[in-house]
């Protein structure tokens, strides 16, 4: 265990968060959702608890939703999930600016995300405790920013115009980067399309990339068996997973 690799991922996180507040997004986009400020105490234990050693594989998300991240400052951060597999507790602030239909409750939030549900229903099938899990695994979301348009509308970053997603992608690049200096990982696996064209770009050296279907209900393939179906994705393209 180490205090200078929770250091780093601190570090790099909270440069990240100020050097988005730079960024001019369009006018679309009515809201922006930075969980890692105002919900920074339970990301901040998330890194303290879990970021401390080197990891095989680095599980790379896209940014967050409005039921999950948006509300507890974790990657796909399913609020049952964090409270009760995590075992983390802190304050979460209302965001200066917030959608009626969107509001930020923080752990008290009553809805699931379906997304978080399934990612991290799958490594608590396949480890037995949250410990056991980040002792050789991370997760990261590429981007920590949610954008909603007027009518509450997820816009994702790879939604955004091209000029303003390639200064996006470039601070969000060098925090990645920085993560995976820290943690050293064999492979990264991004969870959808997007993040894993994301993981190919950054992964450099002996690090490998892998993929599997993005958990959302939004994604017709994922409503049926996704569990096996991620399982099987990443036994075919080498990646080591446990079975209990």
């Amino acid at each position: 265990m180490s205090l200078a690799h929770t250091g780093m991922l601190m570090e790099a996180a909270l440069t990240m968060s100020a050097s988005l507040r730079s960024l001019q997004f369009p006018e679309r986009i009515k809201y922006i959702y930075a969980p890692l400020e105002y919900a920074w105490p339970i990301h901040q234990q998330y890194i303290e608890c879990f970021g401390k050693q080197r990891k095989r594989i680095i599980w790379l998300g896209m940014n967050p939703g409005p039921h999950g991240m948006a509300q507890t400052a974790i990657p796909f951060g399913e609020v049952e999930t964090v409270k009760s597999w995590l075992k983390l507790t802190g304050a979460v602030q209302s965001p200066q600016n917030s959608h009626p239909k969107k509001p930020v409750i923080g752990l008290s939030y009553q809805r699931s995300e379906v997304s978080g549900k399934r990612l991290w229903g799958l490594f608590k099938k396949h480890y037995k405790s949250a410990d056991a899990f980040f002792s050789s695994n991370y997760v990261i979301n590429y981007c920590p920013l949610m954008f909603l348009d007027e009518a509450g509308r997820n816009i994702t970053p790879d939604r955004l115009p091209k000029d303003i997603r390639t200064e996006l992608e470039q601070i969000c690049d060098r925090h990645l980067q920085s993560a995976i200096k820290c943690l050293s990982p064999q492979w990264i696996v991004g969870v959808g399309k997007y993040a894993h064209r994301i993981a190919k770009q950054n992964a450099s050296g002996s690090i490998k990339t892998a993929t599997i279907l993005h958990p959302s209900p939004a994604n017709p393939a994922a409503n049926q068996n996704w569990a096996a179906k991620a399982v099987q994705q990443l036994q075919v393209q080498g990646v080591i997973f446990p079975t209990r």
